[in-house]
């Protein structure tokens, strides 16, 4: 047999594919005639029996999420994709596309006879030319994508991993789709799901990668430039390859000529133009959040973590990926950038002490997230300030699914207000005197604790130090009122030595207080937590004290407020959850003495503007300073402020004897940062949502008891 490169062989070759060729065309002729002879049912049946990816569905899409003013706050996106009409793309690029890749685009019914003798001739004649018709390309691709989008990439089949079998049934997908669709349909469809390279899909983000402007905008030469892309999108990439570019865009511009798309002078100047890149590239994911990182972090968890967007994570991250989804969320943009302009104030994340803040916020009554900011860089890359972890968040959610939180910071005394709040539930006075002067706890000490066992001891004789106070001055009888605004641990402890620490328990649970690496409810199992020596996070603590804020209604925290699909069918969301776990009288005692830390009590000297509006809080200083807090509420929103060392709590982590932002502590304590950023913050976002004045406690709250022995 004759060497197919000899003109023998070409010759032979020839008569070989034409003859092929006349088969595959037949073929294909026996639809298209029944389409002719039936239109309408023969489409229905073809289209019927197709696979569900070729009812040209939406491609991948990107999920956007959104601030509660409807500002953009990050996109997520596995394909860079913003699909859009026809008529918003550029007359130059359409009449560029359809000039380059099928010139007989609007004359054939899907595939194209004539162009595939001339590839076959082509080929037979030792050269190379393309068959495929735009609407061929566009089946192709709607199939490629279908496989992505269902998890099924190793069911992709490109180029010479196509059997012949393939090929004529995406003809025969071609021939139905022109009987079907419109050519314009078909043709939108086509530059929306088209790759450019760089991770781009699409002719609308194409153009703004490539050359920052819509597609509507695109001029002659910008058009013709990334029609050439399509054919080999990383041998014609402009910015990899700008020669072979330009090449290939003169090309294009030749073949809009020849067609009569253009005129000679607006070809010669398209001609004379450079490449004129202005590059974009389109940021997505939390790296590039336009604001809140560790919010948006949060927010991707609470999709991944739900079976309601799907069986697994894979399958729910495909949603949040490529479903074009829109995510409103709670979280306020103007209150988020007062919260990070404080804590970045507080100390920078770069610091060589590399000790963090954080603020968090809460909508009482609602539990809507308003706020949610740390100090450090949301950045794996190692490098000082880097931190992935969420200051503000636990460790996992109640179903054990990760959260990528840091799983909180021993709470110090900022715990001091539920057991406060179990004394008033227990029907005391807040007023009723105690002997602050007793510090021996020894062990076997008879606490009561109808939930388990509490151990742990405060005594000299068995090694332990006797319990402290902050001030030294403060080991006499006080009322229970005084010891919970000055934050004397004594009085906790003569006042829990009164209690059921399992209904103390039962207290901070209904507040929604757990374990900030476990889940589990804040316990008394050990005496020592009494005085905070649990892990708690942030945006539980906040919560907690919402909780009293808006007079004992328990709401759980909400990030979301709805998701639509990329069609605008809505998604489901968790439901406002809200529920009375604390009786009005309660909180109202709780709010009530609360308010006293910030005119005579512990935190007296923080920056918060108490004349303006009823507004509370508790302070919180853990051993060696190493955790500082202050959390506080008005009735319209709770904040939780937290500085210290997310690192540990080892001696290197004590926040004593050290000099912050030119001052020079002693030691830090729950009013010095934390305090200082959360009365800052806290007068500028007061104002904002309802002021109105907490109620009264009754008055057998406030009697003057005497002294309990």
């Amino acid at each position: 047999m004759a060497h197919p490169g000899t003109a023998v062989g070409r010759f032979l070759l020839f008569l070989f594919v034409g003859a092929v060729c006349g088969v595959m065309v037949a073929g294909l002729m026996i639809p298209a005639a029944a389409v002719a002879g039936s239109a309408a049912g023969f489409s229905a049946r073809l289209v019927e029996s197709l696979p569900d990816e070729l009812k040209i569905d939406t491609p991948a899409q990107t999920t956007t999420v959104l601030a509660n003013d409807g500002s953009v706050m990050a996109t997520f996106f596995s394909q860079n994709r913003d699909s859009v009409p026809l008529k918003q793309m550029s007359p130059s690029l359409r009449d560029g596309i359809v000039a380059i890749e099928d010139a007989r685009f609007y004359e054939h019914g899907g595939i194209d006879p004539t162009g595939i003798l001339r590839a076959l001739a082509a080929t037979a004649g030792g050269g190379r030319q393309g068959a495929s018709t735009i609407t061929q390309q566009y089946v192709n691709n709607v199939i490629i994508q279908s496989h992505i989008a269902a998890g099924r990439p190793d069911q992709v089949k490109l180029g010479a991993a196509k059997t012949v079998g393939d090929k004529i049934r995406e003809m025969k997908l071609a021939v139905a789709l022109e009987k079907t669709y419109s050519k314009e349909q078909i043709l939108q469809g086509y530059l929306n799901i088209i790759y450019f390279n760089h991770n781009v899909y699409g002719i609308e983000a194409a153009a703004e990668y490539y050359f920052g402007v819509h597609a509507k905008d695109l001029n002659l030469p910008q058009a013709a430039t990334l029609a050439g892309v399509i054919n080999n999108p990383a041998y014609y990439d402009p910015v990899a390859e700008p020669e072979h570019a330009i090449a290939r865009r003169n090309i294009v511009l030749d073949k809009m000529l020849e067609q009569g798309k253009i005129t000679a002078a607006a070809h010669d100047d398209a001609i004379k133009s450079p490449i004129g890149l202005n590059v974009h590239p389109a940021p997505q994911g939390c790296m590039a959040a336009l604001m809140a990182t560790y919010f948006c972090d949060y927010v991707q968890r609470l999709i991944l973590n739900d079976p309601a967007y799907g069986a697994d994570e894979d399958a729910r991250r495909g949603v949040l990926y490529r479903g074009g989804l829109t995510i409103r969320t709670t979280l306020d943009p103007g209150l988020q950038q007062i919260a990070q302009d404080q804590v970045n104030a507080t100390i920078a994340g770069a610091d060589p002490l590399q000790r963090g803040a954080a603020l968090v916020s809460i909508e009482p009554g609602t539990g809507k997230i308003l706020t949610m900011a740390q100090n450090t860089a949301y950045n794996p890359a190692t490098g000082p300030g880097n931190y992935m972890g969420n200051f503000a968040l636990p460790a996992t959610d109640a179903n054990g699914q990760p959260l990528d939180g840091a799983g909180g910071f021993q709470v110090g005394s900022t715990i001091k207000p539920f057991i406060f709040a179990q004394w008033l539930n227990a029907g005391k006075s807040m007023n009723t005197v105690l002997n602050g002067a007793v510090r021996d706890y020894p062990p076997g000490f008879p606490w009561k604790n109808t939930c388990g066992t509490t151990t742990g001891s405060y005594d000299p004789a068995t090694g332990t130090h006797l319990l402290p106070n902050d001030d030294p001055n403060h080991y006499y009888p006080m009322t229970v009122l005084q010891g919970l605004y000055q934050s004397i641990n004594t009085i906790t402890f003569q006042s829990a030595s009164r209690l059921d620490l399992c209904d103390v328990q039962k207290m901070t649970t209904a507040a929604g207080i757990t374990d900030g690496h476990t889940n589990k409810p804040y316990d008394f199992s050990n005496i020592s937590n009494l005085i905070g020596s649990v892990d708690v996070a942030p945006l539980t603590m906040a919560n907690a004290f919402a909780t009293f804020a808006s007079g004992g209604i328990y709401c759980a925290p909400a990030a979301l407020t709805s998701i639509t699909d990329s069609h605008g069918n809505p998604l489901p969301v968790p439901g406002r959850d809200c529920h009375r776990s604390l009786d009005p009288a309660v909180a109202a005692g709780v709010a009530y003495a609360l308010k006293n830390v910030l005119t005579r009590g512990s935190g007296y000297n923080i920056p918060v503007d108490k004349r303006r509006y009823d507004i509370f809080a508790k302070t919180g200083t853990t051993d060696g300073n190493t955790m500082t807090w202050t959390v506080g509420a008005t009735a319209g929103i709770a904040t939780a402020s937290w500085f210290g060392s997310y690192k540990g709590t080892g001696p290197q982590w004590v926040n004593q004897h050290i000099t912050i932002n030119g001052r020079y502590y002693d030691g830090v304590d729950g009013a010095d940062l934390a305090g200082g950023q959360w009365g800052r913050f806290m007068d500028a976002a007061a104002p904002q949502f309802t002021t109105r004045a907490f109620p009264r406690p009754p008055a057998s709250m406030l009697a003057h008891s005497g002294t309990s022995k």
